[in-house]
C-alpha cells in the first residue's frame, strides 16, 4: 500500500477526480456567488457593476437587519438546547442505560429521518385552533384557560419552531456526542470512581473534559448548520407572522428569486457565508487558548 501512495501518477489519478468534482460542486459557485455579489440586476435587465454597494445597502436595508437577528437568536438557541439535550441523552446512554440503550437511541434518532415538511404539519397540527384544534390547546382549555393561537405571534412560531427542530434534531447530537464518550477508557472512570469521583463530580471533573473534542465539533456543527435554517422556518409559518419570524436564509431566497435580484441575493449569501467563517474561527481560537493555558 504504501508503494501506491509513494506513485505520484497513482496518487493523481485517484485524487484527480474527486478535486475536480470538489472545485466544481463546491469552489465554483462560491467564487462564481462572491463575483456576482459585486453587481446588481437579473438576465432579464442586464447586470450593472457596483462593487461593493451591496454590501453598503446590506448593512442599511431593515428588513436584512431584521432577518439577520432572527437567524442568530435562532442559532444561538438552538445551539445551546442541542447540544445540551444531545449531551444529556449520551449520559444516560453511557452511564444509566448502557447496553440497554439501543431501542431508545434509535426511537430518539428517529425523527431525524422525517421529512422537514411533515414534521411542520404535524406540529402546526398540534397548536391548531378552531375547529380542527390540537392537542396543546385541548390541554390549556381542560385547565381552564383559553386558546392560543401560537402561529399568530413571533415568540408563539418561534417557540414552535426551536421545540420542533429541537424534536427532529436532538437523537443526532445524542448519537454524535455517544460516540465521543465511548472514546473515553474504562480505565480512566474506574479509576476517579476509586478516587471518590461520582455523579456531577465524574462529570464535571472527568467525563465532560475528556469529550470537549467532540464537544467543541458539535457547538460548531449545530450553529453552522441552524444559522443556515430554511425549510423548517418556511414549512412551519412561511417565515410569518409577516417577515417576523424570516431567516436570513428565506430572506436571501425571496431576494434572489422571487424579485430577481440576483446580486444582492449572492450578497447576502456571502454574509451568511462569513458569519459561519468567523463563527467557527473564533470557536477554534478560543478553544486553542484553552489548550496553551
Amino acid at each position: 500500500m504504501s508503494r501506491v501512495f509513494q506513485d505520484r501518477k497513482t496518487v493523481l489519478i485517484l485524487l484527480v477526480p474527486v478535486l475536480a468534482v470538489y472545485v466544481l460542486l463546491k469552489v465554483v459557485p462560491v467564487a462564481w456567488s462572491l463575483g456576482l455579489s459585486l453587481f446588481r440586476g437579473n438576465t432579464l435587465r442586464g447586470f450593472e457593476f457596483v462593487g461593493i454597494e451591496n454590501f453598503t445597502t446590506f448593512f442599511t436595508d431593515g428588513p436584512a437587519l431584521h432577518a439577520l437577528w432572527v437567524t442568530v437568536y435562532f442559532a444561538v438557541i438552538m445551539t445551546a438546547a442541542q447540544v445540551i439535550m444531545g449531551y444529556l441523552l449520551a449520559l444516560m446512554y453511557v452511564f444509566v442505560l448502557r447496553k440497554g440503550s439501543a431501542f431508545l437511541r434509535t426511537a430518539v434518532f428517529f425523527p431525524m429521518v422525517l421529512p422537514t415538511v411533515a414534521v411542520a404539519m404535524l406540529f402546526k397540527s398540534f397548536v391548531a385552533v378552531g375547529e380542527n384544534q390540537g392537542p396543546v390547546n385541548e390541554i390549556i382549555n381542560f385547565f381552564g384557560g383559553e386558546s392560543i393561537e401560537f402561529l399568530a405571534t413571533t415568540s408563539g412560531t418561534m417557540t414552535v419552531a426551536i421545540l420542533m427542530t429541537l424534536w427532529t434534531s436532538m437523537g443526532f447530537y445524542a448519537v454524535l456526542l455517544y460516540t465521543g464518550l465511548l472514546d473515553i477508557p474504562d480505565e480512566v472512570i474506574e479509576s476517579a470512581r476509586i478516587d471518590g469521583a461520582s455523579g456531577l463530580r465524574l462529570v464535571r471533573h472527568i467525563v465532560l473534559p475528556l469529550s470537549a473534542p467532540i464537544l467543541l465539533s458539535s457547538i460548531i456543527f449545530s450553529f453552522n448548520s441552524t444559522l443556515k435554517v430554511f425549510d423548517s422556518l418556511l414549512a412551519l409559518n412561511g417565515g410569518g407572522p409577516g417577515t417576523s419570524t424570516s431567516p436570513l436564509t428565506l430572506y436571501m431566497y425571496r431576494t434572489a428569486f422571487e424579485y430577481a435580484e440576483y446580486g444582492y441575493g449572492s450578497t447576502i449569501a456571502v454574509v451568511l457565508t462569513l458569519l459561519c467563517l468567523i463563527f467557527t474561527l473564533a470557536v477554534f481560537r478560543t478553544s486553542a487558548k484553552r489548550t496553551e493555558d
